[in-house]
């Protein structure tokens, strides 16, 4: 009876080297998601009136304010700025990401 595929019931060499290839790729990407979730981004914004810290996982860490921003009779431009600087920080972030697993990937355009 012929066998099937012609691979001789095995895996070949080829196929056996991808698969420790992919293997290791997704044991790099792990680390770099650790390490990204690690890392803190600091973004400031209403030219540094407010600073927000978030780290890799998105979460604020904290908000910082400059006195002079603080104007009670104007909490929505504070608002404003607190909005901005979250949004940037988040931006930064997911860029930070996006290039550490380009990196990994090789432009493949994998989704993350």
């Amino acid at each position: 009876m012929a066998k099937r595929g012609g691979f001789g019931g095995g895996m070949p060499a080829n196929m056996n080297n991808l698969m420790k290839q992919a293997q290791k790729m997704q044991k790099q990407m792990e680390e770099t998601q650790k390490n990204l979730q690690e890392k803190e981004y600091a973004v400031k914004a209403g030219g540094g009136a407010v600073e927000v810290k978030i780290n890799g996982k998105k979460e604020v860490l904290s908000v910082k304010l400059a006195e002079d921003v603080v104007d009670p009779d104007d909490i929505e431009m504070l608002e404003d700025l607190i909005v901005a600087a979250m949004n940037e920080a988040i931006r930064t972030v997911e860029a930070d990401a996006a290039k550490a697993m380009s990196s990994l990937t090789g432009g493949m355009g994998l989704p993350f």
